[in-house]
């Protein structure tokens, strides 16, 4: 639609260049006409591309929409930073039990988490966002969903007994897009879930935290592997990590669970011992 625009206001331009010098005094008198016209041409436009932006979430970023499989951006262009709101989110799932990590497992990478659901438990959507895939692989995902969110993450809910939506369907944040489930590559009931930008998996506890019920920080900041000094970074390699204070929190607390020391994360903080913590704050840790 947007490249047909395009062409029709490329056929108008060169049909009055093409106009002789007999008819500059009706060109003339279309001048205001004219102007009216662009403008409106420019807010469909404007519509257009919104409207797009709508149908297909990171319309900016994702270089193709494909129904039949989860990892098709090998030849993506990968940004070397790129913020990602979490905002608006809702947690996948009520439990709380996390029952296999992100990272290697048996000499292969576990790219998710798992979270220990029952059979026929409702899975929902993380964000608001687009259904990209819903299909099965009897030796890995089972019966799975693939979303596209308009904050530029792909999540995927692995092993259901029922995908609730189907492909291209607009689904909102906490939209029932499944029933938890024991299928294909599994060996008990539980939801694998994954987080994903342009096909890259990020641990999903670095944005979710299950037993907290809860989203880490507001945002979450991806850096393609091997890109520029992260801003901030004083070593120029370790991630920069954050943590949201909860009720009941104490430096020490977070300190503690996070692996850090008070002093050093008082000094990622510019606060003191001192200082009084307020729920929602947004620490520092690494």
């Amino acid at each position: 639609m947007i490249l047909k625009t395009i062409r029709s206001v490329t056929m108008a331009v060169l049909a009055m260049v093409s106009v002789g010098v007999s008819a500059q005094d009706l060109l003339a008198s279309q001048a205001p006409v004219d102007k009216k016209m662009r403008a409106i041409d420019s807010v469909a436009l404007q519509r257009q591309i919104q409207k797009e932006k709508m149908e297909y979430p990171g319309f900016a970023l994702y270089p193709s929409w494909i129904n039949d499989r989860v990892h098709v951006y090998a030849n993506a262009a990968m940004p070397d930073s790129f913020t990602i709101d979490l905002k608006g989110f809702c947690m996948p799932t009520e439990s709380r039990k996390i029952t296999s990590k992100y990272g290697p497992r048996r000499r292969r990478m576990h790219k998710g988490v798992d979270v220990k659901v029952y059979i026929g438990d409702t899975i929902r959507s993380a964000f608001d966002g687009k259904v990209r895939v819903v299909s099965y692989e009897r030796r890995g995902y089972g019966k799975y969903v693939v979303i596209r969110h308009d904050n530029g993450l792909e999540t995927i809910y692995g092993h259901l007994s029922k995908q609730l939506v189907g492909e291209n369907q607009i689904v909102k944040a906490g939209e029932p897009i499944g029933l938890g489930g024991n299928t294909g590559r599994s060996t008990g009931s539980h939801l694998h879930f994954e987080t994903r930008f342009l096909g890259q998996e990020i641990d999903p506890s670095k944005m979710f935290d299950f037993p907290n019920q809860d989203i880490v920080a507001d945002t979450y900041t991806y850096y393609k592997p091997g890109s520029r000094k992260k801003a901030g970074s004083k070593d120029g390699g370790s991630e920069i990590r954050y943590y949201r204070v909860r009720k009941g929190d104490t430096l020490s607390k977070i300190a503690a669970r996070q692996g850090v020391t008070v002093k050093r994360l008082c000094q990622l903080n510019g606060i003191t011992t001192r200082t009084t913590l307020r729920i929602g704050q947004v620490l520092r840790f690494s």
